[in-house]
């Protein structure tokens, strides 16, 4: 059993084969595929998504690439899919200063009004942080109100911020990027963090991990960073696939089995 928990099959790279791909992951031994949303309109195709196939489930989240179009519509019809069984997670929220497709200050507001609609919800947190560690943890802390549910999706932080933020209650999930020969950092928070805080991801379309980097992604690629990760650890295969399969189950009270 292995667990890709975040792709996002709604976007148009998969509008030629969508069904191929996911029928490929299917074949291939993915019990399980949450697909992410980023914005009002992505939340609703991966819902429909998730409704159509037995083992997708979906998110409902706005991205910080989009804060600067967030209005107080768009969280409630965010809030209003939350009601759907196949929706597990409120994401992918977060903070994004590498790219600045969003100002800064309308990032940190939609994340913190995020964070208050998912606990309203009751759904985890999935976040995405790049280039604003520092301004994350501040949020993180000063909302703090007790243990978070939730994970930082697609860690791009050393070993001392990833235990920080497993001490708040998170998870961390590794992409594709830890098979990169010069991902070192990365590598090193895969070998090192508890295995039971560690889930695994593709982030599809993006990051295809190593021996795939360069073409499309696709949920049965997380193989290969299952693969990379059990060698960092030096640890069997099919233990990284099971552990990180029960602590996505367990975080997004998913079925066991499909």
């Amino acid at each position: 059993m292995m667990i890709d928990t975040h792709a996002h099959l709604d976007m148009q790279d998969y509008d030629e084969d969508r069904k191929e791909v996911i029928e490929r992951a299917r074949q291939g031994g993915i019990s399980h595929i949450i697909s992410v949303g980023i914005d009002l309109q992505s939340s609703q195709k991966a819902l429909e998504l998730a409704n159509s196939h037995d083992f997708i489930f979906s998110t409902v989240g706005f991205h910080p690439h989009n804060a600067d179009h967030v209005d107080p519509g768009d969280l409630e019809g965010l809030a209003a899919l939350t009601g759907e069984p196949r929706v597990v997670a409120w994401g992918e929220i977060g903070l994004d200063f590498y790219r600045g497709w969003s100002q800064p200050d309308k990032q940190r507001e939609a994340f913190e009004k995020q964070i208050d609609l998912a606990r309203h919800c009751d759904l985890p947190l999935v976040i995405h942080c790049r280039e604003a560690h520092e301004d994350l943890l501040e949020i993180l802390k000063r909302k703090e109100n007790g243990p978070y549910q939730g994970v930082i999706h697609c860690f791009s932080g050393d070993y001392k911020l990833a235990m920080n933020l497993i001490a708040m209650g998170f998870y961390i999930s590794i992409p594709g990027t830890v098979t990169y020969k010069k991902a070192v950092q990365v590598q090193d928070v895969a070998a090192r963090i508890p295995l039971e805080r560690l889930l695994l991801e593709t982030d599809a379309p993006f990051l295809a991990p190593v021996p795939k980097r360069g073409k499309r992604n696709e949920p049965l690629f997380v193989v290969h960073t299952a693969k990379k990760i059990a060698e960092l650890r030096k640890i069997d295969y099919e233990e990284v696939g099971f552990q990180t399969s029960q602590n996505a189950i367990k975080l997004f009270a998913l079925p066991a089995k499909q």
